[in-house]
């Protein structure tokens, strides 16, 4: 009979002391119990560590320096034991089931990473009936290999940080990862990698929370300012990407990579919005809220279907999409950009494509 398997969740705090209580909490309640708990406080000033401290032998602290996100994931993988890690973010929860459903996916040796949607809380932990990524199906599973290998990486949609379980297997292989360069968003390295070592698994229902709040830094960024992030992003881990295709004998284009993956893309869309769209003036966005494009002192798009300046979800029908344009264009919006994400409008809302082109200039 094979020994059972034993699951770490590595918690990764930075000043979130008023959440990190709720968090370490959700991680020693898993209705699985060969579970461990490391919690790295990556040099907090307010009281996480006295919170953690009063955890005693219930958790594993490792205490450092501010050093950023990867690595506190380097330092926690290194102090864990688990042959299954989740990585959780110290402002989100997980449900009690979340470890006892991602085990049994790991039988399979092949298997190197389980995914599933969060439930959206705000920060207070009030439930917002949303879940991240807001679609399932949006999320790939399965032999991923060959269409990254092709597309290139940063083209598929993958949850956040605390909607992953791990096999300690890969991350031995791509940990530990450069410090220095990821700060922040180290999760991106882990999802970019995982494809070329094997199969994703999904769960469908919810396993943790994710949530939403004035202190996030990733949050608080402009949308430029995590477009440039993105961007080195890609310049820097991109090579060592295609370097794991090598050693396993598989050619790859760097180039195309590059000049393929999303970041690229939405720079290359948004220069071109820059020179087309004078300053200032206001445009309809449809991109089903996948950019994260906001309004600036020069760039003014508005999200359609638009409430109270709010992304609104989709129009029920033809009819309601050309009344909201044309209501949007009464209030001084001339101009409709799709993004490509959204480019199933098109056929979708044939009426509404129809009308664009008989009303509009392309």
């Amino acid at each position: 009979m094979s020994k059972p398997l034993l699951a770490s969740i590595v918690i990764n705090n930075y000043n979130y002391g008023r959440f990190l209580r709720q968090c370490i909490d959700s991680a020693l309640n898993q209705s699985f119990g060969n579970t461990e708990v490391v919690v790295v406080d990556d040099g907090s000033t307010d009281n996480s560590r006295e919170i953690i401290s009063s955890y005693g032998e219930y958790v594993t602290p490792v205490f450092q320096n501010n050093q950023g996100q990867a690595s506190a994931f380097n330092s926690g993988f290194a102090q864990s034991r688990g042959d299954v890690i989740i990585f959780l973010d110290a402002d989100d929860m997980l449900l009690p089931t979340a470890v006892e459903n991602a085990l049994p996916f790991f039988e399979d040796p092949e298997v190197v990473k389980v995914q599933w949607p969060l439930s959206i809380i705000d920060a207070q932990g009030r439930l917002q009936n949303r879940t991240k990524p807001d679609k399932v199906s949006s999320m790939p599973e399965g032999n991923l290999r060959e269409a990254v290998i092709k597309q290139g990486p940063t083209n598929y949609v993958w949850p956040p940080t605390s909607g992953n379980a791990w096999s300690r297997t890969f991350l031995n292989k791509i940990l530990p990862m450069d410090q220095d360069k990821l700060r922040l968003a180290a999760d991106n390295y882990l999802f970019e990698a995982a494809p070329f070592f094997g199969l994703i698994k999904t769960i469908k229902s919810p396993q943790s929370y994710y949530r939403i709040h004035v202190k996030n830094y990733w949050q608080t960024m402009s949308f430029d300012e995590k477009l440039k992030f993105q961007l080195r992003f890609c310049n820097h881990y991109f090579p060592i990407l295609s370097q794991f295709c090598k050693d396993m004998g598989i050619s790859v284009d760097l180039s195309d990579w590059l000049a393929n993956s999303w970041w690229y893309r939405l720079n290359r869309a948004v220069q071109k919005i820059d020179e087309l769209i004078p300053e200032r003036e206001p445009f309809v966005l449809v991109d089903d809220a996948i950019w994260g494009m906001e309004v600036t002192s020069f760039r003014h798009p508005i999200p359609f279907l638009e409430k109270e300046g709010k992304y609104w979800g989709y129009p029920t029908n033809d009819e309601v999409a050309i009344q909201e344009l044309e209501r949007l264009r009464e209030a001084g919006a001339k101009k409709i950009v799709f993004a490509w994400s959204a480019f199933w409008w098109l056929e979708h809302y044939a009426q509404f494509y129809d009308y664009l082109c008989s009303n509009l200039t392309c």
